[in-house]
Formats: structure tokens, sequence, C-alpha cells
């Protein structure tokens, strides 16, 4: 009687090692597809610009510098390759659209155009997508951490070099309103 009680014990203590352990490697391979998903909706927006950019250029000769940042970010958006790398260039092509925005405002016959309005419902699109995409990942990474960093799951976590990520955060001068008026005395 002993020995099917002890065979029980460690039946049980193996299901639950299966079980943690499947869990952490759910949870790590979700956060690598919520990052996944994030890459393509920054694919999707760097795409985008050129279309942006050149129907941009003919009303704009005033904010070229604009037009010139937004061209750069993309160029080094396709050859970056660590998650850091693509979230502060992320940050910064955000920082730049908005800018971009505000100067559309100053032009209407650049606002009226029918080119100009399609590709900015596209980007607005694209934002939100790429807006739901963080939130995603977020949420996976804090599973992710939660799963690394509580007992029991903690102690297989460390046997299987698991660490917590960083959540993709906004910087504080993202988070404050965009003075238009200020930007445009920069320029």
């Amino acid at each position: 009687m002993g020995l099917f009680i002890t065979i029980g014990i460690i039946v049980i203590i193996a299901l639950a090692y299966i079980s943690l352990r499947n869990g952490l490697i759910g949870k790590k391979n979700q956060v690598a597809n919520a990052e996944s998903s994030i890459d393509v909706m920054l694919k999707k927006r760097f795409d985008l610009l050129p279309n942006l950019i050149e129907t941009a250029k003919a009303y704009m000769q005033h904010e070229k510098s604009v037009l010139t940042e937004l061209t750069e970010l993309r160029s080094q958006a396709s050859n970056a390759t660590s998650t850091d790398t693509k979230a502060a260039l992320d940050k910064q092509v955000s920082t730049a659209l908005s800018h971009f925005r505000v100067a559309v405002e100053a032009y209407p016959e650049l606002k009226a155009n029918e080119n100009i309005d399609t590709v900015l419902r596209s980007m607005n699109e694209v934002e939100a997508q790429l807006s739901a995409a963080r939130r995603t990942f977020n949420a996976s990474v804090t599973d992710f951490n939660n799963a690394v960093e509580m007992f029991p799951s903690s102690i297989i976590a460390n046997h299987m070099n698991l660490t917590t990520l960083p959540l993709f955060d906004i910087p504080e001068v993202e988070r404050q309103n965009v003075n238009a008026a200020e930007l445009f005395n920069n320029k």
C-alpha cells in the first residue's frame, strides 16, 4: 500500500512539473507571437511611409525635414534586428508622424488631396492595429513574467533559465500632449 502512495505522489509531482513547464513554454511562445505581430504592423507602417512621403512632397516644400526624417527612419527600420532597436525606431517614427500630421493641418490643399487622405486613413488604421499589437504584447509579457516570478512555476523557470521580459513602454515625452505651435516654432 505504501508503494502505491509513493508512486502516486511521484506521478502527481511529475504531472505538475510537466504542466508547469509546458505552461511556461506556451507563455514564452505567446510573447514571441505577440512580438511578431508588432513586427508585422511596423513593416506595414514602414511600407506605407513611401506613399505618404511621395504624396506630400509636392505640397510640403517647407517641411522637407519631417519628410527626410521619416525616410531615414524607414531605412533604419529595415536593418533593425533587436527588439530594443525596433522599439526605439517605432517611438521615433511615432513622433515624426505626429509632427507630419500637424504639418498637414497647415496645408488645406494637402489635407483636401484624395491621395493623402487615403494614405493618412491607412496610416491611422495601421497605428490602431499597432497599438492593439502593443497591448497584446504587454499582456503576454505580463502573463509570462507572472509565471516566471510566481511559485511554484518560478522554480521551473529558474531551471529553464527564463527571466522576466520588459514591457513595451512609451517614453514620458510621448505621453504629453503635442503643442502644435511649438512644433512649428522649432522648424
